[in-house]
């Protein structure tokens, strides 16, 4: 992954929360403010607009930066940790021109860990983390099995889903969806559907560059 290729996973980034903005509506108004799908494709649109024209080549550096702009768009809960995400995975990729395909977990790695340090959730308590987690690991293995790219990346989009489907079998611990108690156990979790959606637009994007 070099800088054309991270900005062309935010422009799919982008567009498929645009296109999923009433089914994270939806969702969270079942849990929460049912504002969701209008932080989600607001703060993935400026975190893109932020580096789509930027000749900067260093992947952390434009990812901090797009993690800034999310930040100031949609300073909602839930747009600050999306957007403490980009920014830990900036700190941590800063001075990298490149990330080769067995590496491309890292950004993920990273995004998940400054998510969780402002969130202050594990994994099991029916947040965001319990779709990005499972895709992570997913990711790992394969690149450690020596697949390529676009299998690294398919397996953790299908990690993300099963992750974001086991939410199911959750118990809420943050947020409103909480107070619901055991009640709680059968609703799907916003959140890791917005994980889901982040590495299915990942998979996306590398067919987007390869153009087929």
């Amino acid at each position: 992954m070099k800088s054309v290729e991270l900005k062309n996973y935010l422009k799919v980034l982008k567009d498929i929360m645009a296109e999923y903005k009433v089914y994270l509506i939806e969702l969270d108004s079942v849990v929460g403010d049912g504002d969701l799908g209008l932080t989600m494709s607001d703060g993935f649109l400026a975190a893109y607009n932020a580096i789509a024209d930027d000749e900067e080549r260093d992947l952390g550096k434009l990812l901090y930066k797009a993690g800034k702009a999310m930040s100031v768009a949609v300073p909602s809960t839930m747009g600050t940790l999306m957007a403490s995400g980009f920014m830990q995975a900036g700190k941590e990729l800063r001075g990298n021109i490149e990330l080769q395909d067995r590496e491309a977990y890292r950004l993920f790695q990273e995004y998940e860990t400054g998510v969780a340090n402002r969130g202050k959730a594990k994994v099991g308590e029916k947040t965001f983390l319990d779709g990005i987690a499972p895709a992570v690991n997913a990711m790992i293995q394969s690149g450690q099995r020596g697949e390529s790219i676009k299998e690294i990346a398919k397996k953790g989009a299908e990690a993300a889903k099963t992750g974001f489907e086991n939410t199911t079998t959750m118990k809420a611990v943050h947020g409103r969806a909480a107070t619901r108690g055991e009640e709680s156990v059968r609703l799907k979790d916003p959140g890791a559907a917005v994980a889901m959606l982040m590495f299915e637009a990942f998979e996306m994007s590398l067919v987007e560059v390869s153009g087929k």
